[in-house]
């Protein structure tokens, strides 16, 4: 039972020792541990303001970055019509110019074929011409009374003149 009732000396001394720790606890190393935790609340309460403000600016930056993309976006969209524009309008100009050059071969192929056909014309009719003044100087060197042996001697020459 000695050991649930101590003495009283135990007591004293015991309290003295604890009295004496409590005094060197309070004077070195409680300031030092209220100090520290101070400084990890003010460096928690910094980290807290710090997340904060990132959060902010990173809030700010996905509405930013957000922005770009519509305007990049848009600015695809622009483009895309521009290139769609430019293509449709280089296909009608090459249309364009397609029709008027094919017009062109065409008129420039009429006109030769005008310019052959009035050529082959006015050879045949050189031609005419040179095998009627034949015909009629050969009628006149024969002079001819009857009208008969007349219409004889043109058949004949007829047939001896061969046109080419």
């Amino acid at each position: 039972m000695k050991l649930l009732l101590p003495e009283f000396g135990l007591l004293i001394w015991t309290l003295l020792a604890f009295l004496v720790v409590f005094f060197l606890l309070g004077k070195f190393a409680w300031p030092a541990i209220v100090k520290g935790l101070r400084e990890r609340e003010a460096g928690i309460t910094d980290a807290l303001a710090t997340a904060e403000r990132v959060k902010a600016e990173m809030a700010q930056l996905k509405s930013e970055n957000e922005a770009l993309l519509a305007q990049a976006r848009e600015e695809r969209a622009t483009m895309l019509k521009e290139a769609r524009d430019t293509k449709d309008k280089i296909i009608n100009e090459a249309k364009d110019h397609a029709k008027a050059e094919a017009g062109k071969i065409i008129q420039d192929a009429r006109t030769a074929i005008e310019q052959q056909k009035m050529a082959a014309i006015t050879e045949v009719k050189n031609q005419i011409g040179v095998l009627v003044v034949e015909v009629s100087e050969k009628i006149l060197r024969r002079q001819l009374e009857n009208k008969s042996q007349q219409e004889t001697y043109i058949k004949q020459l007829a047939e001896e003149v061969k046109l080419n």
